[in-house]
C-alpha cells in the first residue's frame, strides 16, 4: 500500500448560476425530470475525486451558508438509521454513503438538499472533504496477487479480493479431448468496460407522506416491483414496509440494463424525503452518469479450441477474470454469478467444454450491468466467435465453411449442449445461407483476393451466434430469491374495450404495440381497443421487469395465456347466449358461431356485455384474468451476421462498407418493431467494436468521463444495415416467439472484429482487442511495415 497523503478537495460539483446551462433544461414529455411537486426540494451529490482513501473530515459549513441549502447528509447521518449500506441485486452489499473510506473515483460522499437545483449544485461545490489517499487496485490480475490490499474489509471473513469462482462442464473430460486433438488454438482477449450512455440519465423523485407514512417514488427503473422490494429490504426497519411503498416508472429515455440496479442516489433521495417530509428530486448530470454507474463487460478471457485436422471442433476451454469494481452490483440470476456465460459453446456441436470465471473487486465503480445482453451472453459469443475464426485461419479454411461444418443440425433439436443448456429449436444453416446469398459471399472473397494482391486491405467477418433469452424458469432463475416469472392482467370492459397491465416496463421497445397485438389476436379485438399499462406497482401485477429480452418470452406469453383464459370464459357465455353447448361452437377471431349454422353467432363484444348483464346461472360476473407465466425453458434465438470492412493504410481507419444481419427470433409479432430493434442494436454493437471503452489510469482516474473521451457512434459512423430473417418457432412458447431485442448487440461486435482481423490475417495478425480504433490499427500496420 502506498504511503498515505492528506488532501483537502472541494466537492466534485458544478456551480450552476447560469440557468441556460443545457444540462439543466427541462425536457418535454412524461419523464422523471419533468415531474414537479409542491414544495419539492433538490438533491445533488458530492463525489470523491480520488479512487481510494480514508475520509478524515467532511466540512459542510460553507455549503450551509449557500442561499437555499437546507441540509448536508453524510454517511454518519445515514448510519444512525442503518441506511448507509444497501444490498445489490447479486446479494452483495454497496455503500449508500461512506462512513470512513471511499472506494472509487466519483463515489457518493455526501448529499446536499436545497430549494433549487442550482442552489444544491452550489452547495456541493462548497463542501470540503479531507482525504488520506491510498494506492488503488485497478488491474484485476494484480487484485489477486498475495500482497494486494484487501479492499472489502467490511465483509466478515474476506481475506482476498476474489468475489466468487464459477465453473461449468467436465474439466477432466475436456482436458482429455485437448490431449487427443490434432489442432489446438488459443486466444487471449479482453471485452472492455463500456457504458450504457442512454439518452436519459438516472433519477428519481421521492415523495414521503409523513401523515400516511406512505412513500411514492417516481424513478427511471426497468423493474419497478423488484426495486420496491429492495427498498423495503433496505428501509423496512424504519417503517417503510412494502405495502407503504409505491414505485412509478414513467417514460424512460433508454434503459438497456443500466436502469435495473438500485443506485445510492435513489436511497439518499428517499432518506432525505423521509427525514424532511417533502418531495426530493435527484437527477444525474451526464458526467456523473458516465463516471459512477451503468458499467458493463470488463471480461478478460483465455479461450482454447480443440479440433480435428479438418476443422471438426471437439472441445472448448475458457478461463475468465471478471472485473466487477468495488461491488458485485450486476443484475443476474442468483444461481448464475457469471450470468449465462455458459452459452459459450454457441451454435456448434462439440464433445466437451469447460468454462470457469473468477470475479474480483477493484477500485472501480461497481460493474456487471447486463448492457443489452442476456447476462454475459455478449462476452460468451465474442469469445467463441473470435477463436473459431482463429481456427479457420490456422487450418486455412474459409470461416463461413468451417462454421457450416460444425453447426448443430436442425434435426438435432431440442439439443443438449455440453454445458447443460437445452436449445429449443434452430436452423443455423438456413440463416447462414440467406446471409451468404444477400451479401454475395463468394464474389466478395474473390474481390478480397484481388485487392490483397494490390496491397489493399479488405476483410470479411462472419459471426453465427446463439442467444439465450426469456429469463426465466423459476426452477433456475431468481433475483434476491424472487422467481423470474412475469405477469399480465387483462380486463374486458362491458363495452368490449380492454385494459392490460403488465409487470414489465418498456424503455422504448414498443410494448404498447406488441402487447396490444398479442391480446387483440387472441381475442379478436381491434388492437386500438386494448390499452396497455406498465410501470406502476400500485396497479400492475408483480413482475420482474424488462431486461435480457424477456418481455415477449415471459410477459407476452402471460398476456396470451390471460387472454386465452378470458376466451374460455367467453365461450361459456356465448354458449349461454346461443343456447347451445360449448362443444357446438366454432371460434373465429372475434366471433363464436354455432357449428353448421354460422349465421347464429355472437361477438366477443357481445360476450363482454353479457359478462356484466346476462350470465349463465352460477357464473361469477366480469370478464378478466391474471396470469403469472413461468416458462418451461428459455428461448434460443440465433442469427448469422456478415460484415465487410475496408482499412485505410494511412490512418488505420476501419470503414464498415456492408453489414448483413439475418436473425431468427421465432414467430414475429410486429415486423416493424423487430426491424427497429435490430437496427438500433447493430448501431449499439458497432460502438464497442470500434469506439467505446471506459479506461482508468493507475491512480483510478476515469479517462473517459465525458462524451469528449467516451466515443459513441452517431449517424455519420453508422452504415446502411441490411437485415433479413428466418423463422424457426419456439416449440414451448405460446406464440412461438423467442425475443430479439439484444441479438444485434451480441452478434455485431465479433462480426466486425472478425472482419478487421480477416483483413490483416495475411500479415500474421490473429487477434485484435475491441475497440479496434484507428490508432491501434495503424500501430499494427506500422509494425508489419505496410502503413502508408
Amino acid at each position: 500500500m502506498a504511503p498515505k497523503t492528506s488532501a483537502k478537495i472541494c466537492g466534485m460539483g458544478h456551480s450552476m448560476k447560469r440557468k441556460e446551462d443545457p444540462r439543466f433544461l427541462q425536457g418535454k414529455g412524461n419523464y422523471v425530470d419533468d415531474i414537479v411537486l409542491p414544495d419539492m426540494l433538490w438533491l445533488d451529490i458530492v463525489r470523491s475525486p480520488i479512487a481510494y482513501g480514508k475520509i478524515r473530515n467532511i466540512d459542510s459549513s460553507k455549503a450551509l451558508e449557500v442561499p437555499g441549502v437546507l441540509a448536508v447528509l453524510t454517511g454518519k447521518d445515514l448510519e444512525a438509521y442503518n441506511l448507509h449500506w444497501m444490498p445489490t441485486l447479486m446479494s452483495d452489499t454497496q455503500m449508500v454513503l461512506p462512513t470512513d473510506t471511499v472506494m472509487y473515483q466519483a463515489q457518493e460522499v455526501a448529499a446536499v438538499i436545497a430549494t433549487s437545483r442550482y442552489a444544491a449544485a452550489d452547495g456541493v461545490a462548497a463542501v470540503e472533504v479531507d482525504y488520506d489517499t491510498m494506492k488503488p487496485v485497478i488491474d484485476p490480475f494484480k487484485a489477486l496477487e498475495e500482497d494486494a490490499p484487501v479492499l472489502r474489509t467490511d465483509k466478515e471473513g474476506q481475506t482476498d479480493n476474489r468475489i466468487w469462482h464459477w465453473e461449468a462442464g467436465d474439466k477432466e473430460a475436456t482436458d482429455k479431448v485437448f490431449e487427443e486433438a490434432d489442432v489446438v488454438v488459443r486466444e487471449s482477449m479482453h471485452v472492455p468496460r463500456i457504458h450504457v450512455a442512454s439518452i436519459e440519465t438516472c433519477g428519481c423523485v421521492a415523495d414521503f407522506n409523513p401523515v400516511e407514512g406512505h412513500l411514492t417514488v417516481y424513478m427511471t427503473t426497468q423493474a419497478p416491483h423488484a426495486i420496491r422490494t429492495v427498498l423495503a429490504l433496505v428501509a423496512g426497519h424504519v417503517g417503510l414496509s412494502e405495502e407503504k411503498i409505491r414505485v412509478v416508472s414513467p417514460d424512460i429515455g433508454g434503459g438497456f440494463g443500466g436502469k435495473v440496479p438500485v443506485y445510492p442516489g435513489y436511497v439518499i433521495a428517499i432518506a432525505a424525503s423521509v427525514v424532511l417530509g417533502k418531495p426530493v428530486k435527484w437527477i444525474e448530470d451526464r458526467m456523473e452518469n458516465l463516471q459512477a454507474d451503468s458499467f458493463a463487460r470488463d471480461y478478460h478471457m483465455d479461450a482454447e479450441l480443440a479440433a480435428d485436422a479438418d476443422g471438426r471442433i471437439r472441445g472448448l476451454r475458457i478461463k475468465t477474470l471478471a472485473d466487477h469494481g468495488y461491488a458485485d452490483a450486476q443484475a443476474a440470476p442468483s444461481k448464475f454469478p457469471a450470468g449465462l456465460f455458459s452459452i459459450c459453446t454457441g451454435s456448434y456441436v462439440m464433445d466437451q467444454a469447460y468454462a470457469e470465471v473468477d470475479a474480483v473487486y477493484t477500485n472501480k465503480p461497481p460493474g456487471g450491468v447486463a448492457y443489452r445482453c442476456s447476462f454475459r451472453v455478449t462476452e460468451a459469443v465474442h469469445c467463441l466467435e473470435r477463436v473459431v475464426d482463429t481456427l479457420a485461419h490456422k487450418i486455412g479454411k474459409d470461416p463461413a465453411t468451417l462454421r457450416e461444418e460444425n453447426f448443430i443440425p436442425k434435426e438435432a433439436f431440442p439439443y443438449h449442449s455440453p454445458l447443460g443448456w437445452e436449445y429449443d429449436s434452430g436452423d443455423y444453416q438456413a440463416a447462414m445461407d440467406k446471409a451468404r446469398e444477400m451479401i454475395g459471399y463468394d464474389a466478395l472473397r474473390k474481390e478480397q483476393a484481388e485487392k490483397r494482391a494490390r496491397g489493399e486491405l479488405m476483410g470479411i467477418g462472419v459471426c453465427s451466434f446463439t442467444e439465450v433469452l426469456g429469463a426465466g424458469p423459476s426452477k433456475d432463475f431468481d433475483i434476491l430469491g424472487i422467481k423470474m416469472f412475469d405477469s399480465a392482467e387483462v380486463r374486458i370492459h362491458p363495452t368490449g374495450k380492454a385494459i392490460a397491465r403488465f409487470g414489465t416496463k418498456s424503455q422504448g421497445q414498443g410494448h404498447e404495440t406488441t402487447y396490444a397485438q398479442i391480446i387483440a389476436e387472441e381475442l379478436g379485438l381491434p388492437a386500438a381497443h386494448v390499452q396497455v399499462e406498465e410501470g406502476d406497482t400500485d396497479t400492475a401485477p408483480y413482475g420482474l421487469g424488462t431486461y435480457a429480452s424477456r418481455s415477449t418470452p415471459t410477459a407476452g406469453a402471460a398476456g396470451a395465456m390471460a387472454a386465452r383464459m378470458i376466451r374460455a370464459k367467453a365461450a361459456k357465455i356465448a354458449a349461454h347466449l346461443l343456447e347451445v353447448s360449448e362443444e357446438d361452437l366454432d371460434w373465429e377471431p372475434g366471433t363464436f358461431s354455432v357449428k353448421g349454422a354460422p349465421d347464429r353467432s355472437v361477438s366477443i363484444q357481445d360476450c363482454a356485455f353479457a359478462a356484466y348483464t346476462n350470465l349463465p346461472p352460477g357464473m361469477e360476473p366480469g370478464l378478466e384474468a391474471t396470469n403469472y407465466y413461468d416458462p418451461p425453458n428459455l428461448t434460443f434465438p440465433f442469427g448469422t451476421y456478415i460484415c465487410v470492412v475496408d482499412i485505410d493504410r494511412g490512418t488505420g481507419e476501419v470503414k464498415v462498407r456492408r453489414f448483413v444481419a439475418v436473425d431468427d427470433c421465432g414467430n414475429i409479432i410486429n415486423p416493424m418493431i423487430v426491424q427497429g430493434q435490430i437496427h438500433g442494436g447493430l448501431t449499439q454493437g458497432i460502438g464497442p467494436a470500434l469506439f467505446e471503452e471506459m479506461t482508468y489510469d493507475e491512480d483510478g482516474n476515469n479517462l473517459a468521463g465525458s462524451f469528449m473521451d467516451y466515443l459513441i457512434p452517431t449517424s455519420m459512423e453508422t452504415p446502411a444495415w441490411e437485415t433479413a430473417h428466418t423463422i424457426t418457432p419456439s416449440p414451448h412458447h405460446p406464440l412461438g416467439a423467442k425475443g430479439v431485442g439484444e441479438s444485434a448487440t451480441v452478434g455485431a461486435p465479433p462480426a466486425i472484429a472478425n472482419a478487421v482481423v480477416d483483413a490483416l490475417a495475411h500479415l500474421g495478425v490473429t487477434h485484435m482487442d475491441i475497440p479496434i480504433t484507428p490508432d491501434r490499427v495503424w500501430e499494427v500496420l506500422n509494425e508489419k511495415g505496410v502503413a502508408e
